[in-house]
């Protein structure tokens, strides 16, 4: 319908991107990737033992080799050293894809991840579920991720949490024209139209009913309009955390951005030294429960799960990012009042729960 394609005019313009193609969820968007580049049987494709399981799931699913990477502890992300760890140990040879995700929608190392594509001769896949709107510094220019200026395919959740949503929703950028094709295709059943008679179609490949609707689309149309003020919103919410917990009573520590980008500030990671308290992570968690505070945890590790555990090592970065990290609340309706109430909740608990020196 027409608002699917101004949904793609507009995201696309906004990005800065050669090619926009809706779908119906982040996860096809994934899927989408990846059958774009041909990931098939026994290729190898790296990935962030840190991320939501779509990411493994899709590539699991075409028979591709899997290998998770270590992250940095602190910040959930995987970086070029960690990717060179990986291939180093696993002795690997032909590489097919390597995914980044910016955890939380803080954009980090794009710079090495270019080198590493060009390095290794293979595609660079941002999963940017989390990153819509956020902004990165490449040679003292600014990016929007999604532009895929360093990159060859940049994808998008909008989910109702995230940045904006179309209800359910995803999104694939590109500047390769043969990806974009392809990827049109294959989300509408691998139909492919003659352009000089709309009643008639031909189907080449396997497709996929992987359309987002009109209706959904018409909501990403609004959404887009009030992008920088969502920001806004997302970063000063951010900024009264960081504030106010960072650092506390030396116990927790904010993930921060790094300098000179603009994140999406999808979530605010928190790093807690549960060492110094006499509580863990897991009663932590439930005490800020029983407050009605609903804090989480993104992610547990891929490997960690029974379809990935048999064939995958535990990761010693992924291990000390499970045991102390979580996210705390954000979204656009906490007002001042709320966060004041989850900020004094938090520094109620690591002051009652604190181990005497």
């Amino acid at each position: 319908g027409p608002f699917v394609d101004l949904f793609e005019k507009n995201a696309a313009s906004f990005l800065k991107s050669k090619f926009a193609i809706s779908c119906n969820s982040g996860t096809s968007a994934l899927h989408l990737a990846y059958l774009s580049i041909g990931l098939k049987k026994n290729d190898v494709i790296i990935l962030p033992g840190i991320n939501f399981i779509a990411a493994a799931n899709m590539a699991l699913s075409l028979e591709a080799k899997i290998y998770f990477s270590d992250i940095d502890a602190k910040t959930g992300q995987v970086n070029a050293n960690n990717i060179e760890d990986c291939i180093r140990k696993n002795n690997l040879k032909k590489i097919k894809a390597i995914v980044t995700m910016y955890n939380g929608g803080y954009p980090r190392h794009i710079k090495n991840f270019y080198k590493l594509k060009k390095k290794y001769n293979c595609y660079l896949i941002e999963d940017a579920c989390h990153a819509f709107g956020a902004k990165y510094v490449y040679n003292k220019k600014k990016f929007l991720i999604g532009s895929c200026k360093h990159s060859d395919i940049s994808t998008f959740s909008f989910h109702p949490l995230k940045t904006i949503t179309t209800g359910e929703g995803g999104l694939v950028t590109t500047n390769k024209e043969k990806i974009s094709k392809k990827i049109k295709e294959l989300r509408s059943h691998g139909i492919k139209k003659n352009n000089n008679k709309h009643w008639s179609y031909d189907v080449n490949i396997i497709g996929y009913n992987y359309r987002l609707s009109d209706i959904n689309a018409a909501l990403g149309v609004s959404q887009l309009k009030s992008i920088n003020k969502i920001l806004s919103k997302r970063k000063k919410i951010f900024l009264n955390y960081f504030r106010k917990l960072d650092k506390y009573m030396d116990v927790i520590s904010i993930v921060k951005p790094e300098a000179k980008t603009d994140p999406s500030y999808h979530l605010i990671l928190a790093n807690i030294n549960f060492k110094k308290l006499n509580i863990d992570k897991n009663s932590f968690l439930r005490k800020l429960y029983y407050k009605k505070i609903i804090s989480q945890f993104h992610y547990i590790p891929a490997y960690d799960f029974k379809i990935y555990k048999k064939k995958h090592k535990k990761l010693p970065q992924c291990e000390e990012y499970k045991a102390n990290s979580l996210s705390l609340p954000i979204h656009l309706k906490i007002d001042n009042k709320k966060q004041e109430f989850i900020i004094k909740s938090i520094k109620s608990i690591i002051k009652k729960n604190a181990k005497k020196t």
